[in-house]
């Protein structure tokens, strides 16, 4: 039996959710654990209970709302994603995940299904890791990858921990953060990249996820006068910055299908008439091929280590966050790729360039996730877009992958 969703509902739900911490260009700004990530989740909690669920709230702030099957000891299927968003991020990231799952349960009760296992919707904690480091966080604690206790305490740049923003909003629950036995976990999500949009395809099949590094680098020189200090006896940390960043550059083009990112750079004064003593920055590199990655940081790490020493400056090179190559249940992702063959939806294999929740349940729990099309591949920005039918045949895969692993 094939089943589709309501995808009005589903579309409603998601403009109503973005009116939360709306953003200046029509996106979202619900940084975890702020109050407008809250807001959200009370608004996901509200539409949950009406559809009949109960409730969990883990000790990392991770929300399970439950729809009860025939047997409520097997182990349960679970659905989600996050709500926590960019600073200036979109509509759709993570939320399609959480509402698609929700809609789920709305299209089970529509039908008055009641599955074997149990299905379960996640809210995961601080998914982007732009509040709080790393990305992730939620599911990373919940898979056994992070520690609770050190994961507390990390800091948001005002100063907050984890931890104290947890009990701040209320979010910090009784259950326990750690594993328990899953049946499947099935995630929703937009692309975030331009292949299926530019291959006019309906599904993403997500097969796995690239290994990411992210990497803190401080450059250390000496800070001096702009006006009266000779460029030849310069120790200029930005000048050493800007060429290590124009040779990651290089090293990334060099491996086909690798990708190198400079998100963040601070200099230290900064001052437009003085030479910054100091220079922070982060990198974010990515491949599909773990060997080849560590690769591209090794090289990294010695162009840092060269250009500082051309350029008389002392550095600080730190892996702060790996994230292994992760290649999905194949189980699940022959259910995904049976369901939408089965509604008629062209699909395509696709490797996910993104990391998300799906990337640390694939560790504990057979995991596969669905991707559809976004309006030219943006994502973690306001302009991020797809249509109501896109986001209606994304769900119609979600709902029948979820009973072929429920009814199993």
């Amino acid at each position: 039996m094939i089943l589709k969703t309501n995808g009005e509902r589903l579309w409603d739900s998601l403009m109503e959710m973005a009116t939360i911490g709306p953003g200046e260009r029509g996106g979202s700004r619900r940084l975890a654990l702020t109050d407008a990530d809250i807001e959200g989740r009370n608004l996901f909690r509200k539409w949950a209970d009406e559809a009949g669920c109960t409730f969990r709230l883990d000790t990392m702030g991770n929300l399970f709302a439950r729809r009860n099957g025939k047997n409520p000891e097997a182990p349960p299927v679970l659905a989600g994603s996050h709500l926590d968003t960019q600073p200036s991020g979109g509509r759709f990231d993570g939320i399609l995940g959480v509402l698609g799952g929700l809609e789920v349960v709305r299209s089970l009760n529509d039908h008055r299904i009641e599955t074997e296992s149990s299905v379960e919707i996640v809210v995961w904690t601080n998914e982007e890791g732009a509040r709080f480091y790393p990305a992730m966080m939620g599911s990373g604690v919940f898979s056994g990858i992070f520690d609770q206790s050190e994961i507390y305490t990390h800091l948001d740049p005002d100063g907050f921990t984890v931890e104290e923003e947890l009990r701040r909003t209320k979010q910090l629950g009784d259950t326990p953060c750690k594993s328990f036995p899953i049946r499947a976990y099935y995630e929703l999500h937009i692309e975030q990249g331009p292949i299926l949009e530019a291959e006019n395809t309906k599904i993403g099949v997500v097969t796995g996820g690239q290994g990411t590094y992210w990497t803190h680098i401080t450059l250390h020189g000496q800070g001096s006068h702009a006006g009266t200090t000779p460029m030849h006896l310069r120790k200029d940390p930005i000048m050493g910055a800007s060429r290590i960043i124009t040779g990651l550059r290089e090293i990334v083009l060099k491996q086909p299908g690798a990708v190198g990112t400079v998100g963040r750079l601070e200099t230290k004064p900064a001052s437009i008439n003085s030479i910054p003593g100091q220079v922070f920055f982060t990198v974010d590199t990515r491949h599909p091929n773990e060997e080849i990655l560590a690769n591209i940081n090794l090289d990294l790490k010695n162009l840092v280590n060269s250009i500082c020493s051309e350029e008389g400056l002392e550095n600080e090179f730190s892996i702060i966050w790996e994230a292994p190559t992760i290649n999905f249940h194949e189980e699940c992702v022959t259910k995904v790729r049976n369901a939408a063959e089965s509604l008629g939806y062209s699909h395509c294999d696709i490797v996910s360039g993104a990391g998300h929740d799906a990337c640390q349940m694939s560790h504990i729990a057979p995991t596969g996730m669905i991707f559809i099309p976004c309006e030219g591949g943006l994502s973690h920005d306001e302009a991020e877009n797809t249509t109501p039918e896109q986001v209606a045949a994304g769900a119609d895969v979600l709902l029948n992958s979820i009973l072929a692993s429920a009814n199993h």
